[in-house]
């Protein structure tokens, strides 16, 4: 039977809105085509929020806040251009009912909540225009709290008054908590703090590559413990050392390790296509189908289902209802 994938994680919406291309014309490592035909069932398209030396790189001049309002304007004009092949999903219920329409599902997500700028309203709207995740931090800095870094030091910081403030309105809104980028300080006062399942999108196993954006066999054990998921990063230096190219065994090899630490319900997939510059054995999202029959190989069909989109969905139904 041809697995459907839930993927938590891409940077899709910028490659478009930086080629000023609609979906079907998409460059990258998803376009609507290799959705559809590639077994899409939920998509997780993340509002990446440009900061810094990166915003200045993209030639981003608006403040964070401006600049996540345009990219949630690109996402609806998106989802509303080919409404026969997809639709928005902002809960479960529009996932199945997607499904039942033959329809692929797309999801806005948040990675960096600076756009929030210490303003607890903004929850609400971004909550209103469809936000169902938000990863807290990216590189730098916010109002939530602190990034992961090689530094031990700087890697304890936790999080900030305020977002402690932000998990318990996200809770209350119905907002995943995406610990991926996050210091490992700030990780485990999500542990205390955070009443509901929680998940690290795009990220992998700390023990098999050691950075500081991976996780720990701690951590993962606390992820699983809290119902939460861990959506393996594609990305090849996440992956293993120094290397400059993904292989399926690569990413396999890690799903094992986080089932192993942290159960057969805590992994998922968070490729992070169209945010890494790597080759990959996949190539792009059309390979997801052969990743699948090789997860079913390893782990067996009933398993491959959990990882290609049963834990996700069970996080989703958990917290966004």
């Amino acid at each position: 039977m041809k697995q459907i994938f839930v993927d938590l994680h891409c940077d899709t919406l910028l490659t478009m809105q930086q080629e000023s291309c609609p979906l079907d014309k998409a460059p990258g490592h998803i376009d609507l085509r290799k959705l559809t035909e590639g077994g899409a069932l939920l998509q997780c398209f993340a509002n990446f929020i440009p900061s810094h030396d990166c915003a200045e790189r993209y030639g981003i001049r608006e403040n964070a806040w401006d600049f996540f309002l345009r990219q949630a304007a690109l996402f609806e004009r998106m989802t509303g251009m080919y409404p026969d092949r997809l639709a928005t999903a902002r809960s479960r219920a529009d996932i199945e009912k997607n499904r039942a329409a033959g329809k692929v599902s797309a999801m806005l997500t948040v990675e960096d909540g600076a756009c929030v700028e210490g303003r607890l309203e903004r929850l609400q709207t971004m909550y209103d225009l469809g936000v169902r995740l938000i990863t807290l931090t990216w590189n730098y800095e916010n109002c939530f709290g602190f990034p992961n870094s090689p530094d031990p030091a700087l890697h304890q910081k936790g999080l900030k008054d305020f977002g402690l403030e932000a998990l318990a309105e996200m809770s209350r809104l119905g907002v995943v908590v995406d610990v991926s980028h996050l210091s490992e300080g700030g990780f485990w006062d999500v542990v205390r703090e955070n009443k509901k399942p929680f998940v690290a999108s795009h990220s992998c196993a700390r023990a098999l590559c050691d950075h500081s954006r991976n996780l720990t066999d701690a951590q993962l054990r606390a992820l699983g413990d809290a119902g939460g998921v861990c959506g393996v990063n594609f990305y090849s230096r996440f992956l293993r050392e120094n290397a400059d190219h993904t292989t399926n065994e690569d990413i396999l090899r890690h799903m094992a390790y986080i089932a192993d630490r942290a159960g057969i319900e805590a992994a998922a997939l968070g490729s992070d296509f169209d945010g890494i510059d790597c080759t990959l054995e996949m190539e792009n999202y059309g390979g997801l189908a052969h990743l699948a029959e090789q997860i079913a190989d390893r782990f067996g069909y009933d398993n491959a289902e959990k990882i290609c989109h049963g834990n996700a969905l069970r996080v989703f139904a958990d917290v966004i209802g």
